[in-house]
């Protein structure tokens, strides 16, 4: 997915504003947004590893499809930065296909949020990244925005379940300015 040149200064005013805002005008109340008067600096130290991941993707999302499509295979975590960032490296394969990606996740200790930053070897290109923090009790979300199938759309990721050796991931869409998300990508990963 690609920001159309049209779309960018929204994206880039949305983006800029999520790093040092909580962003309830994405359909969610300020009182359920991360707080952010914690130090997340080592919110990701728990995901540093090798990982076994199942996914699940909406081949067609926003379109009305409840076309799944499955994958198996491999997440691995490494930090940076001293922890202040971290790569992932996913590699995963199905009857679909094969995803191969990297996310690079940058942490802002000013705003006190996280940037997950992903990019596809299909096409060598990075996502606009989702901005976020995690709450008091572990759990991560993150917002951004995108185009899909040249609408400016939102997009939601949330981290949850949270436990040393395992881990939820999914990501959602909303092309109705928050009102309502449909769910694309569920990632379920396990420590090896």
């Amino acid at each position: 997915m690609k920001i159309r040149p049209t779309c960018m200064g929204i994206a880039l005013a949305l983006s800029a504003a999520s790093l040092t805002t909580p962003l309830p005008s994405f359909g969610q109340a300020a009182s359920q947004m991360p707080a952010q008067a914690r130090d997340g600096t080592h919110d990701f130290d728990w995901e540093i590893g090798n990982w076994t991941t199942q996914l699940r993707y909406l081949a067609e999302p926003l379109t009305g499809s409840t076309r799944w499509v499955e994958y198996r295979g491999t997440s691995d975590v490494r930090p940076l930065l001293g922890g202040r960032a971290n790569v992932v490296e996913l590699s995963v394969e199905g009857s679909a296909g094969r995803i191969e990606g990297v996310s690079l996740r940058l942490y802002n200790p000013k705003a006190r949020q996280w940037t997950l930053n992903f990019a596809s070897v299909r096409n060598g290109l990075l996502t606009p990244p989702v901005t976020g923090a995690f709450d008091a009790k572990g759990k991560g979300t993150f917002y951004g925005t995108d185009t899909v199938n040249e609408r400016m759309i939102l997009v939601r990721f949330v981290i949850s379940d949270v436990t040393p050796n395992s881990a939820r991931f999914e990501q959602a869409f909303s092309a109705d300015g928050g009102t309502t998300w449909e769910t694309n990508w569920i990632a379920v990963d396990t420590r090896r």
